[in-house]
């Protein structure tokens, strides 16, 4: 048995992870998926690593998955194993933002707009169904979304350098929000690893449960 820490992506919570949970615990794991504070304009990936140390508690012997954004926090978690899923990597002492244009996917989010604390987005539920590649039965769930604050995209990475530890990337061919060349790059240049591919969209944990769960499990 091991124990996964799954770390949503922007605008979701960790109920974005209750299938892929589902799937996880049949295969006898334990599985924290807490809720990040996405909300908060004011909270930083240094706040959101915080809520997932508070989630595993004691265990530094995890395995930690981060989902697109959320791969700017867990190299700030201690784990076994880092899985970035069509994640960004973050660049020590760099802004997300500062990342070369081929990072975005082409029209990803061009609906996408933002409130008066500068949070973005969708005003269109079936517009961030579509950009976020959700299967047709789950499209319901886009009404979860939550603003998103800028914070972790604009601050300077408070990483020092990546953590030495086992370290995975998985790269989701047919994903619309980040180029699957750019994920490829980022983990052979960045990472130094070999990406693994799975054949899906931007939201694997919803379109490809099983195959993504199966997957995870080998790592354990």
């Amino acid at each position: 048995m091991a124990t996964f820490g799954l770390v949503h992506g922007a605008w979701h919570g960790g109920w974005a992870w209750d299938q892929l949970r589902t799937e996880l615990e049949e295969r006898g794991h334990r599985v924290v998926a807490p809720d990040l504070p996405c909300e908060d304009p004011e909270a930083g990936v240094a706040d959101y690593a915080a809520v997932v140390r508070a989630a595993l508690g004691d265990d530094e012997d995890a395995i930690v998955v981060g989902h697109s954004l959320g791969g700017m926090t867990i190299p700030l978690v201690p784990a076994r194993t880092l899985v970035y899923l069509c994640a960004y990597v973050p660049e020590p002492g760099r802004a997300l933002a500062d990342r070369s244009d081929d990072a975005w996917g082409p029209g990803f989010a061009a609906s996408m707009e933002r409130d008066e604390l500068g949070r973005s987005y969708w005003p269109d539920l079936a517009a961030a169904a579509h950009d976020l590649q959700y299967p047709p039965e789950a499209t319901a769930l886009t009404a979860k979304l939550r603003p998103q604050g800028r914070k972790p995209s604009v601050e300077p990475s408070p990483l020092a350098a990546h953590p030495a530890v086992d370290t995975a990337f998985v790269v989701c061919t047919d994903d619309y929000a980040v180029p699957p060349d750019f994920q490829r790059r980022m983990a052979v240049e960045e990472l130094g690893v070999e990406p693994i591919e799975l054949q899906s969209g931007h939201s694997p944990m919803l379109s490809h449960v099983r195959e993504l769960a199966e997957l995870l499990h080998e790592f354990a």
